[in-house]
């Protein structure tokens, strides 16, 4: 590891030269910008590290000396012990820094909601998931967008698809897929018994055309009038859209744009999305049968969050994770539960990366 942490300093030191070039502008200084900015936290780490390795090499040669004081060894052998835990902790965030990043953690989402067991409540659950996802991507100076919506009755949602662009955007929501459960009384419940419904959420990362290669000559386009709301230009114009890649089975429709032009736009987006999740869940179908991943898995069939309101509380499952501020969540605050789930995921690839 060390080599290779040698090679990414003297790449910083590269960069940083090059960057003190007046003559360096457009695309190429951008380009080496970001490069720079993503091996600083690297570089800053390992120089503290060498500097606490330069102390200790110092404080062994003083302590192997003759003559020393025998208060000042004292203190030298107090200052070892510290400079030995400061190492192990620096090595330790050296080893989670120089972790093969994902290479989707960059990457816009395609986040879709259904509605699952519960009926109308749990249509009315899909609205709630979404607004609190809504809401969290303001927090975060997101930008959302509608792809497609399927309203159900009492103001729910049978499944809804919102495109969520900013930075980083997947690295952050990318544990939230799998089923989602909700416990409470619905508005309609007389008797105030506690019911329990279920929504599925898939979050996908959002694929460029270069990523996956789609021959026109495989898709089945069908165009078909709008339903719900919309004025009297949905119920006339065939404007919505339904593209299936024939090859794999794989279906996207829009309807949300009065432009059928646009309407095929977001399908084509939704569609290539779909198709590259369909390759990746093959693959770390293929990964998870030599070794279990307890969090990121993608599997969208696996409990991994109950909200119970007459509690006030969230339980995530995974990683044992219970908050009684429920309310906060459904207001967008997420970022405990994603940090933990980062930070849970990370170790995991830690045990794996350290194990023979």
């Amino acid at each position: 590891m060390f080599d290779k942490l040698k090679e990414v300093e003297r790449r910083f030191v590269s960069l940083e030269e090059s960057l003190s070039q007046p003559s360096l502008t457009g695309s190429t200084l951008v380009q080496l910008t970001k490069e720079r900015a993503e091996l600083e936290p690297i570089v800053q780490e390992y120089r503290q590290y060498e500097g606490f390795l330069a102390q200790k090499i110092q404080l062994e040669e003083m302590l192997q000396g003759k003559g020393l004081d025998p208060e000042l060894k004292d203190m030298a052998q107090e200052e070892l012990i510290e400079l030995e835990a400061s190492l192990q902790a620096c090595k330790k965030k050296l080893i989670v820094l120089m972790l093969p990043p994902d290479p989707n953690d960059k990457k816009n989402v395609i986040l879709e909601i259904r509605a699952g067991t519960g009926g109308d409540e749990a249509g009315i659950f899909v609205a709630d998931l979404l607004r609190m996802y809504i809401r969290y991507a303001e927090s975060c100076r997101w930008t959302t967008e509608v792809l497609s919506a399927h309203e159900s009755t009492k103001g729910g949602y049978k499944e809804v698809i919102l495109h969520i662009t900013g930075s980083a955007v997947y690295s952050r929501l990318k544990f939230e897929s799998g089923v989602h459960r909700v416990q409470r009384i619905p508005v309609t419940e007389s008797q105030g018994r506690i019911h329990t419904s279920a929504c599925t959420v898939a979050v996908l990362p959002e694929v460029e055309d270069v990523e996956v290669e789609i021959n026109p000559a495989d898709l089945k386009i069908d165009t078909y009038r709008s339903s719900g709301a919309g004025g009297q230009h949905v119920n006339t114009t065939d404007s919505a859209v339904r593209i299936t890649h024939m090859p794999t089975g794989v279906i996207a429709e829009c309807q949300e744009e009065r432009s059928q032009h646009k309407n095929r736009e977001k399908a084509m987006k939704m569609l290539r999305t779909r198709i590259y999740d369909k390759m990746q869940s093959e693959q770390d179908r293929e990964q998870r049968a030599n070794r279990k991943q307890q969090v990121g898995s993608g599997d969208r069939s696996e409990r991994i969050r109950t909200y119970n309101f007459p509690q006030g509380r969230l339980t995530d499952h995974r990683v044992n994770l219970t908050l009684y501020r429920l309310d906060a969540v459904m207001g967008g605050d997420l970022n405990e539960i994603l940090d933990t789930l980062g930070a849970h995921h990370t170790a995991e690839r830690l045990q794996h990366e350290q194990e023979p």
